[in-house]
């Protein structure tokens, strides 16, 4: 059966452009206010990845660890997330969305309480940057029992043999990092040799989606069309930065640049 996660992917497909994923802070720079941002951008992203903000997030640049600095700043936390995305998933544009986050959190929580809370609340998928195949098997499992796509992660550095391993236990979608790098980083591979790695991946299982993050700006965001699907979260992140240091309107400003990198994939 087919999930939200699927349909948006079908939809951008119709389209002839990959998926626009977006990442953002849950609670950046505040709890209202990182709403109003997640509402603005629903009309343009075809999925939503909202942060759960996070005092040592090992995988997150600078631009992403201002944000999350932001949100635990003014409060925020984990049951505030799950309240905000309740409310979010009942607003009409909604988009699927797909929740990150550290391990530490989640074992804090405890994993069968914080799989069942984002299922009430309307969450379609989970990332765990730190959750590595296979140490994730029975948390993917869980997540699969409760109807929540575990995205699976895969580096540059990835074995052709473990690259089989991770996409025949991935469940719908596969997070394909560009890089050996923090998020925000500038591109240390050429679009030709990532592009080789997506298709690579796509080869062991065509009818699994493969998206593509770390790295993804307005510069570069073009030379990777044929992906089923793009993330961009450190420029989203800066544009939250900016407008917030200007005394402007961050999820117009935010809304705005997501319409320009759209035009750049169609």
């Amino acid at each position: 059966m087919k999930n939200e996660i699927d349909k948006a992917f079908e939809i951008a497909k119709k389209e002839g452009r990959p998926a626009l994923i977006s990442f953002t802070v849950a609670g950046d720079n505040t709890k209202k206010k990182s709403l109003e941002i997640l509402k603005s951008i629903s009309n343009t992203v075809d999925i939503a990845e909202w942060g759960i903000a996070f005092n040592c997030p090992g995988a997150d640049g600078p631009e992403i660890q201002n944000s999350s600095y932001r949100a635990i700043k003014n409060g925020i936390t984990l049951d505030n997330t799950f309240s905000l995305i309740k409310k979010y998933k009942k607003i009409k544009n909604s988009k699927p969305l797909i929740l990150m986050g550290y391990y530490q959190l989640i074992y804090n929580y405890g994993e069968k309480k914080f799989v069942k809370k984002c299922k009430a609340v309307g969450v379609a998928g989970l990332i765990v940057v730190d959750l590595p195949w296979p140490d994730n098997r029975n948390f993917a499992r869980l997540c699969k029992k409760n109807s929540i796509c575990f995205v699976q992660l895969i580096a540059p550095t990835t074995s052709k043999n473990r690259m089989k391993s991770i996409v025949k236990d991935s469940h719908q979608l596969i997070y394909q990092v560009s890089n050996i790098n923090i998020t925000g980083g500038k591109l240390k591979s050429t679009a030709k040799t990532i592009l080789n790695n997506y298709k690579i991946i796509k080869r062991i299982n065509p009818s699994k989606n493969v998206i593509i993050g770390f790295g993804i700006t307005k510069n570069t965001i073009s030379n990777f069309k044929e992906a089923n699907g793009l993330v961009v979260g450190s420029a989203c992140c800066k544009v939250i930065s900016n407008a917030i240091k200007k005394r402007q309107n961050p999820a117009k400003k935010l809304n705005n640049m997501l319409i320009k990198l759209k035009t750049k994939i169609i």
